[in-house]
């Protein structure tokens, strides 16, 4: 029970550390729902901004709900190392029924991952 929760080291908290994802976010990952950016950061974990415009989400209630699902889905995946990430919900994202709001999310970090390792490895391949 001990690793439930979300505590500030794996959060952006300033308007910087979201300018930076914005600015410079090398890895992008989108469906119809969501936009996910990302950059690597110097420190040994990943850290999650999200952002539910009003505009997009009108009702508090479903803006919660979807934030909740993209923190559960980012604590649970442990294979994106060194990244800021952001999280942009798109207009009627709060459509999707929780199932399908967690497979699409899952989905889309598994997209990240690939496109990381993917990165990684390039260098190597170069080399022989």
């Amino acid at each position: 029970m001990a690793d439930c929760g979300f505590p500030k080291q794996k959060r952006l908290l300033t308007p910087a550390d979201f300018r930076a994802v914005f600015s410079k976010s090398q890895f992008k990952v989108s469906c119809r729902y969501f936009l996910i950016l990302a950059t690597s950061n110097d420190q040994p974990g990943s850290r999650l901004g999200v952002v539910i415009a009003k505009k997009n989400v009108a009702k508090a209630v479903q803006r919660n709900r979807i934030k909740r699902h993209i923190r559960e889905c980012f604590r649970q995946q442990k294979i994106l190392p060194g990244l800021d990430i952001v999280v942009l919900a798109r207009k009627d994202a709060d459509t999707l029924d929780n199932q399908n709001l967690r497979r699409s999310l899952t989905a889309l970090l598994s997209d990240l991952s690939t496109k990381l390792t993917k990165l990684q490895k390039l260098p190597t391949l170069a080399g022989s």
